[in-house]
């Protein structure tokens, strides 16, 4: 899942996105309010945690351009302002959700899962399953066949949004916008050895691979019977 953190404090967006990626999220970090507005122009996110008080332009009108442009992706405002009238502002902006600082992290990622949830895309029940594969999308524990495996954040990311496109051809340009951040490099082959990885891990002796590679058009994950 991409995230994009605007947060215009060095040490607080440094911390948020150490941990967020430490939970499998894919963080592209701006700390500049216009900047935010032409990374959202250019590229899709699966939710925008957004400071108010940002150089150049403000969360507030970051936030009223998306909703002008017509975009439905979640916004979580983190701000120090505590006052009601600054959180009838922040929502009346088109913000989903408002979470004044400081926080504890283990509730600003509930936020996020909560408010993915409300989306229309059922992008984050709290069990997926997916022929042999089990997810606690919660805990981000992962069972083949009823047994435990550890992966490493990246390896559960991209492990979810495969289970989440079963059956779906997905192209790497797809994967690396829900998977990676912007430090991505398209020229690299880090996902063709991400699923190697995944290979070794989930797929069973003796039974064709979970995740079938099509030649100039990505992977497909197929959780039971011949790939179509």
């Amino acid at each position: 899942m991409r995230v994009l953190l605007v947060e215009d404090e060095p040490s607080a967006a440094r911390i948020l996105a150490k941990g967020l990626r430490e939970h499998a999220y894919a963080v592209d970090v701006v700390r500049d309010g216009r900047i935010a507005s032409e990374q959202l122009a250019a590229a899709d996110y699966d939710i925008v945690l957004l400071d108010v008080m940002l150089p150049s332009r403000s969360g507030l009108d970051v936030c009223r351009d998306l909703r002008r442009s017509g975009s439905h992706t979640p916004v979580l405002m983190l701000t120090a302002r505590h006052a009601i009238d600054d959180r009838v502002a922040g929502f009346d902006s088109g913000a989903d959700d408002y979470l004044t600082k400081p926080f504890d992290f283990r509730e600003l990622l509930a936020r996020i899962r909560a408010l993915v949830r409300r989306r229309a895309l059922p992008l984050l029940p709290v069990s997926l399953e997916a022929g042999p594969i089990a997810i606690d999308t919660r805990r981000r524990d992962v069972q083949v066949d009823g047994a435990p495996i550890v992966l490493t954040a990246r390896e559960y990311a991209l492990l979810e949004f495969f289970c989440r496109r079963d059956g779906e051809v997905v192209s790497r340009a797809e994967i690396a916008e829900h998977v990676w951040d912007d430090r991505y490099d398209p020229l690299s082959n880090v996902i063709d050895v991400y699923v190697q990885r995944l290979r070794r891990k989930i797929d069973r002796a003796g039974q064709p691979s979970l995740i079938r590679a099509w030649r100039g058009a990505g992977y497909q994950f197929v959780s039971g019977g011949p790939a179509s």
